[in-house]
């Protein structure tokens, strides 16, 4: 299991929540609000997938934070 944190005064809830809709189908995730961060854990059926779908996530929340930014 890996883990991601985002903060929240950088990411809204709805990009990171977004983000992980649409990875569900290569990992199962767990997200939780733990102070001043939303935090994604991922478990991934290969270990090594883990690291690269973590990236991959944190590149999708921010373009989705900065499309919200932008509207």
């Amino acid at each position: 299991m890996i883990a991601r944190r985002f903060h929240r005064e950088i990411y809204p809830a709805t990009a990171v929540d977004g983000a992980v809709q649409v990875f569900a189908k290569f990992a199962r995730f767990e997200v939780a609000d733990e102070g001043e961060h939303r935090v994604v854990r991922i478990t991934a059926k290969r270990p090594e997938r883990e690291l690269r779908i973590a990236q991959e996530l944190g590149n999708y929340a921010l373009g989705l934070t900065r499309r919200e930014a932008i509207s």
